[in-house]
């Protein structure tokens, strides 16, 4: 059986080393926190992956919030960063009204086609997850849903996580389940507990918020949590 993926949110170079020193098994690439993550610049993402072999997943997300904002905008690093070499993403998006914004998310999909990539958090503030889980599940290299089960937070979301989980294989539900978003040390027994296998972490493994860098030490911390 294979352990658990450990997926530590890195911005620099500097990240990404600490984080894969201390046992992450992916990288997922942001960068303006204070923005909740946009997608970083084609030279970060080539200094990144030059410094460390773990998988990388980029964000594409060029506005705070989660409508898709210019498309071409959007479109055009996606087309720089495949040509620099990046394989996995994380992206998905939004209506006004809080349903999938499907035109969008497909038109990325398309554009990334042949890659894999995740659905982010965007669930945990949808109108109906249920919806959007139905209305993306089926597009081509969707294999993770990054969810903490409610826009608070895993705290208030873990009844929704469990039961997703318990629906794994259903249409919408095939997916892996990232849990992540308000994920803190004592929710990962019972998590595991309960058969989650994939954790994700970003500000839990640096010492004092987005402005400090990820600590090596921090990340063994939790993966020695997760394997445990």
């Amino acid at each position: 059986m294979s352990r658990p993926i450990l997926e530590v949110i890195a911005l620099t170079a500097q990240d990404a080393q600490a984080a894969e020193s201390g046992g992450a098994d992916r990288l997922e690439l942001v960068t303006d926190m204070a923005a909740d993550g946009l997608t970083p610049s084609v030279a970060d993402f080539a200094a990144i992956r030059a410094a460390v072999s773990v998988p990388l997943r980029v964000m594409l997300r060029i506005r705070d919030g989660f409508a898709p904002g210019d498309l071409d905008e959007l479109l055009a690093r996606v087309a720089a960063l495949r040509a620099e070499g990046a394989e996995e993403f994380v992206f998905g998006f939004l209506g006004a009204d809080g349903a999938v914004d499907l035109a969008a998310t497909t038109v990325v999909a398309t554009a990334v086609e042949g890659c894999r990539w995740t659905f982010h958090r965007a669930l945990d503030h949808s109108a109906d997850r249920s919806a959007v889980r139905a209305a993306v599940g089926e597009l081509p290299g969707l294999d993770t849903f990054l969810t903490s089960g409610a826009a608070a937070g895993v705290k208030a979301g873990l009844g929704v996580l469990l039961g997703e989980l318990a629906k794994s294989g259903e249409p919408g539900y095939r997916q892996g389940i990232l849990v992540g978003g308000g994920l803190r040390a004592e929710h990962v027994p019972e998590l595991r507990a309960a058969g989650f296998d994939a954790f994700h972490v970003g500000g839990a493994v640096r010492g004092n918020g987005w402005t400090s860098p990820v600590e090596a030490a921090r990340v063994a911390a939790w993966r020695t949590l997760i394997d445990a």
